[in-house]
């Protein structure tokens, strides 16, 4: 069952079956990941495409060293230009890669098994709450003037509603007479962040003050 359906003769019967199977497994894999992700319709059709062409590319080879060399040498006229990609894209598209290596040389049923289970174990990573922090990291931005001494003013505020504060970055602004500050907190009680908020700002003059998640760049590769 898991063996290769190629054989030395090529046909089109080979061809074809291959070629679908691509196709249906790409579509799958591209279902998957829109369904979970809130990526762009090109890299959804690119998702459900990739497959197909890897595994024309793998048939076309197929053993040869001179066409495998001559590939790689109009792979490598492409550049490619777009903007980075974050994690969960990044594995899609080399699970639709390997979807193409494994229907290129004729491994049908390894290539439905591969979709199967970890297509499945995708879909139960994203339901639970694998990987998630266990604590609500926020992200604080305050704005004080500049004659406050941003170290100190704070501290006793972020000891009374935190359980973890790290000043992040330290931003001037308005020509040097403003400093943006950026903080990673942790509220002890986050039923007490409008309380929070409104001590802090009795201490900076009533500027500007935003508090909401974190974004994780650490999400690009």
């Amino acid at each position: 069952m898991l063996s290769s359906i190629l054989s030395d003769t090529f046909s089109i019967t080979t061809f074809l079956i291959c070629i679908i199977v691509s196709l249906l497994l790409g579509a799958a894999l591209a279902w998957v990941h829109s369904k979970f992700n809130n990526s762009s319709k090109g890299f959804v059709m690119t998702i459900a495409l990739l497959p197909a062409i890897v595994q024309m590319v793998i048939l076309l080879v197929n053993g040869n060293l001179g066409t495998g060399i001559a590939v790689m040498g109009a792979f490598s006229l492409v550049r490619f230009r777009s903007i980075p990609g974050n994690a969960k894209e990044i594995s899609s598209i080399f699970m639709a890669m390997a979807i193409g290596l494994a229907t290129g040389t004729g491994y049908i049923a390894a290539a439905i098994l591969f979709v199967l289970i970890v297509g499945g174990v995708t879909v139960f990573y994203n339901t639970t709450s694998f990987g998630e922090p266990k604590q609500s990291i926020k992200e604080l931005k305050i704005t004080i003037p500049e004659g406050i001494d941003y170290m100190e003013v704070f501290s006793d505020l972020f000891k009374e509603y935190t359980s973890k504060s790290e000043l992040i970055k330290v931003k001037t602004s308005n020509m040097g007479s403003l400093f943006k500050l950026q903080y990673q907190i942790t509220l002890k009680n986050p039923a007490k962040e409008k309380v929070f908020i409104d001590e802090l700002r009795c201490r900076n003059g009533n500027l500007e003050i935003a508090c909401g998640k974190v974004t994780y760049t650490s999400d690009e590769l």
